[in-house]
């Protein structure tokens, strides 16, 4: 375990042993609504590992590197982007799946280039959008926001 882990799982068991000693109640109370959210979010985590597995497993280290690695420069950056902005996959996935990615080989401005276009960019919702705010000011939006991906993403990469 790292240091990090340590400090954080001491500093929330002093935080719960003062909720317990200010009020047992309501603490037990607060556990029990706790426990009923990680019963219900159980079967998705567990979810969420089988896909970055399967993916880790199916996709050798080698090939993300070659597409999306550093090396590959405004190509791999535009490839990640790209698909960011297609695919559809809630942030609960997208994280570990990005810590995945980057360990497999690909690099900083890479990852955040998908990252932040995964969030930013509504590809999947598009046809959406486009009926309800207007087509003018759904594409617009979206083209603004891959830019702004592309510059956070190039940001991302000088300061990391």
């Amino acid at each position: 375990m790292s240091l990090t882990a340590i400090v954080i799982d001491s500093l929330v068991g002093a935080c719960l042993l003062a909720s317990l000693i200010r009020d047992r109640k309501k603490t037990v109370m607060a556990l029990r609504i706790a426990w009923n959210a990680v019963r219900r979010i159980g079967p998705s985590v567990l979810a969420i590992i089988a896909v970055i597995g399967l993916i880790v497993g199916f996709i050798p280290p080698r090939w993300i590197a070659l597409s999306i690695g550093s090396e590959r420069g405004a190509l791999g950056l535009l490839a990640a982007a790209a698909l960011g902005s297609v695919l559809f996959i809630p942030a609960l996935i997208a994280f570990p799946l990005a810590k995945s990615l980057l360990d497999m080989g690909a690099g900083v401005m890479s990852i955040a280039a998908f990252i932040t276009t995964l969030t930013m960019i509504g590809f999947v919702f598009l046809p959406l959008e486009i009926k309800e705010l207007d087509r003018r000011f759904a594409l617009l939006r979206n083209g603004l926001s891959f830019l702004v991906a592309l510059a956070i993403a190039l940001l991302m990469g000088l300061i990391l």
